[in-house]
């Protein structure tokens, strides 16, 4: 099946979602390469996850429940599931997750697995920080890191 890619405009920017086989693949900020492959149309799969996506800006949602397929290597994957523990409001080190994917040494690959998350902010790759709380690295850039960072902490425990 081919890819479904749609875009909206968010409080964060215009958004890119695509989705595949019924599960979303990728989210695509304003800045990034859009595949030339891809059919835009909006599936059921992703009016939900941009249904989730606007409640989770407006504070109103701490968790994503529609399906994610991203794609990458196992440790990659592991890296990603394990970024999804961490909770709404928190934030961890690349060294906690390199603890929580099983590989303690593996911080370096922790953050190249970050960098290469398909599924941001669904996959909370945004609550992952430098040492000392120093924010680092972001595909959406560092200001949209510090936005959802703040919009989490401000919003604490629905």
């Amino acid at each position: 099946m081919r890819m479904m890619l749609f875009f909206h405009t968010t409080t964060i920017g215009r958004i890119g979602i695509a989705e595949e086989n019924g599960a979303i693949t990728n989210l695509y900020f304003e800045s990034h390469a859009i595949p030339h492959n891809v059919e835009i149309r909006e599936t059921a799969i992703i009016k939900e996850a941009f249904r989730q996506l606007k409640a989770y800006l407006a504070g109103d949602l701490q968790s994503f429940s529609v399906p994610l397929a991203p794609a990458g290597t196992d440790f990659m994957r592991t890296v990603w599931k394990t970024l999804c523990s961490v909770p709404y409001g928190k934030t961890a080190s690349y060294t906690e997750i390199a603890l929580g994917a099983g590989n303690p040494k593996a911080a370096r690959a922790v953050g190249m697995a970050n960098n290469k998350n398909p599924i941001p902010i669904f996959i909370p790759c945004h609550r992952i920080i430098g040492i000392g709380g120093k924010l680092v690295g972001y595909r959406g850039g560092l200001s949209v890191k510090k936005a959802l960072l703040d919009l989490e902490k401000n919003h604490g425990t629905l």
